[in-house]
C-alpha cells in the first residue's frame, strides 16, 4: 500500500488514504475512514467509529433555526441514501443562502453514503459557494469536499478544497478543526509527491492536536520513508506514549527498528 493509501478502498468516505492509522474525523464524509500516508508496508485497515458528519458542530445558520430540517435530511440520508438525495434535491431547488448550503451538505452526505464520491464533492463545493461568510460552515464543507475528492482519487482537487477549509479553520483558531484538515492535506500532498509540504502539514496537525497519536504515527511513517530513522524513532515513541496499545503503532515501530538494525526490538514491537 502507498504511504497514505487511497480513500475509496474504505467502507466510509473519510479522509481516505487507507490503513496506516485510519480514523474518522469531524469532517469525514460518510463512507471513509481516516487516510494514512500511502506506503509500501501492508497493513490491515483500522476500523474507526461511525462517521461524525451529522454530529459535527452546527453552523451559525443551523443554530439560528435549530437545524431541524437539516437534521431530518441527514437522518434520512443515513437511513436511505436514495431517499435522502431526493429530499435534499427538492430542498435545494427552492433554498437560498445558508439554507442552500445546508441542503447541499445533506445532498453530499447522501451521495457519499452511496459511494458517489465525485457527486458528493460537487454537492459539498456547491454548498460551499452558498455558505457566505460563515467560517464554521465553510470550513466544514471545504473539509468534506476535500475528503470526497480524496475518496474519488483526485488529490489535486482535494488539496484546493482543503486549503480553503484550512484558511477558515485557522481564522476560527479552533484546533479541533485545524488538526483533521491538516491530516487530510498531508495525505493529499503525499499522493502528489510533495513530501516536504506533507511534513509541514503533519507538523501543523501535531501542534493543533498534541495529544492525538495519529499525527505522530503518520509523521513517523513519513520520516521513515524519507530515511530519517532517528527522527522517525522519536516520533513513533511519542505516538506509543499517547496510545500504548495500538497495532499500527507497534507495526510502524517494528519497521523502524528493523531498518535501524535492531531486529530484537523489531520483534518485540
Amino acid at each position: 500500500m502507498p504511504l497514505f493509501a487511497p480513500l475509496a478502498a474504505l467502507p466510509l468516505i473519510g479522509s481516505a488514504l487507507l490503513p496506516l492509522a485510519a480514523q474518522v474525523g469531524p469532517f469525514t464524509a460518510p463512507g471513509t475512514n481516516g487516510t494514512p500516508l500511502p506506503e509500501a508496508v501492508t497493513r490491515p485497515p483500522r476500523k474507526g467509529p461511525a462517521p461524525a458528519t451529522a454530529k459535527s458542530p452546527p453552523s451559525r445558520a443551523t443554530t439560528a433555526n435549530d437545524g431541524v430540517r437539516l437534521r431530518e435530511c441527514l437522518a434520512m440520508a443515513d437511513d436511505d441514501p436514495e431517499a435522502g438525495e431526493d429530499r435534499a434535491q427538492t430542498w435545494l431547488a427552492t433554498a437560498k443562502g445558508h439554507e442552500a448550503a445546508e441542503a447541499g451538505l445533506c445532498l453530499g452526505t447522501a451521495r457519499s453514503h452511496d459511494d458517489d464520491w465525485s457527486g458528493a464533492e460537487q454537492a459539498f463545493l456547491g454548498a460551499l459557494d452558498s455558505a457566505g461568510s460563515d467560517r464554521l460552515l465553510r470550513a466544514r464543507l471545504g473539509a468534506m469536499a476535500g475528503n470526497a475528492a480524496l475518496a474519488a482519487g483526485s488529490p489535486e482537487r482535494a488539496l484546493t478544497a482543503l486549503d480553503t477549509a484550512r484558511v477558515e479553520a485557522r481564522g476560527l483558531a479552533d484546533p479541533a478543526m485545524i488538526a483533521p484538515i491538516a491530516l487530510d492535506r498531508a495525505r493529499a500532498l503525499v499522493a502528489l509527491g510533495r513530501l516536504v509540504e506533507a511534513g509541514a502539514a503533519l507538523g501543523e496537525a501535531r501542534t493543533a492536536a498534541p495529544g492525538d497519536s495519529e499525527p505522530w504515527l503518520l509523521s513517523a511513517t513519513l520520516a521513515r520513508r524519507q530515511g530519517r530513522l532517528a527522527e522517525a524513532q522519536a516520533l513513533i515513541e511519542r505516538a506509543a506514549d499517547l496510545r500504548p496499545v495500538d497495532p499500527d503503532i507497534g507495526l510502524e515501530a517494528g519497521v523502524i527498528a528493523m531498518l535501524a538494525g535492531r531486529p530484537e526490538a523489531a520483534r518485540k514491537s
